[in-house]
């Protein structure tokens, strides 16, 4: 019997981020990839999952937003999970300029009433320069965003802006772990990476080159390359 794998999607995001990996590793793993989680708080959001998640005990891994929910799982339920990947995210808690940046962008979606304003101001955000021109992964993301919509995104936000710092819970992991981040990325840079890895025993770090923050659907096989390397561990 395979090794169930639960995957959660960042901000904005939905089954499609992971959709490269749930094919590759569907070999080898067990996939499931939670729904947008549209709770107003994190501790909320690992609740959800951990009620919808059909295994016992999984293997975890999550991107950006979904790596806050990976960290708020593995306070609630450690006994649960197998292996902890982090991809693109961070451990610290906002700093007020970011929690202001967050606060301007829900105004302007809901002022707005469609995601084309934060789309704009977005993109150049979440892929590497390389990419911002593919349309077909401009259209992947852009999609997402419609599918989740704007009072889930306002309710996601939320939540982020209130989580805990999970810096000091990141050194009792002790499952085997994979920090992964794109080179380029530039909402969670490779500084905060490297501090996951070295709170996290035994964790290994892997940066993809020429690569932004939604390293699943820009650089797909040097991701499941990691992620690969990293169920072999488990």
């Amino acid at each position: 019997m395979k090794q169930g794998l639960v995957l959660i999607p960042g901000l904005l995001c939905d089954h499609a981020l992971w959709a490269p990996q749930v094919q590759a590793m569907s070999d080898v793993a067990d996939c499931w990839v939670s729904p947008p989680p549209s709770e107003d708080t994190m501790q909320a959001m690992g609740q959800a999952v951990l009620r919808a998640a059909p295994f016992d005990s999984f293997a975890l891994a999550g991107l950006s937003m979904g790596g806050y929910v990976c960290m708020e799982i593995m306070r609630q339920a450690p006994g649960r999970v197998t292996g902890l990947a982090l991809l693109d995210t961070r451990a610290a808690a906002d700093a007020p300029e970011e929690t202001q940046r967050r606060r301007d962008l829900v105004r302007l979606a809901s002022t707005a009433r469609n995601f084309q304003p934060v789309t704009r101001l977005m993109l150049p955000l979440l892929m590497h320069p390389s990419r911002q021109e593919d349309a077909a992964l401009v259209q992947i993301v852009t999609e997402m965003a419609e599918r989740v919509g704007i009072d889930t995104y306002v309710r996601q936000q939320q939540a982020i802006i209130s989580r805990p710092d999970s810096r000091d819970a990141l050194r009792s992991v002790c499952v085997p772990a994979l920090v992964l981040c794109g080179r380029q990325d530039a909402l969670t840079n490779l500084a905060r990476h490297e501090e996951m890895a070295a709170l996290i025993p035994g964790a290994e770090l892997v940066v993809i080159e020429d690569c932004g923050h939604i390293s699943t659907l820009e650089r797909p096989g040097e991701v499941t390359a990691a992620l690969r390397r990293w169920w072999e561990r488990l």
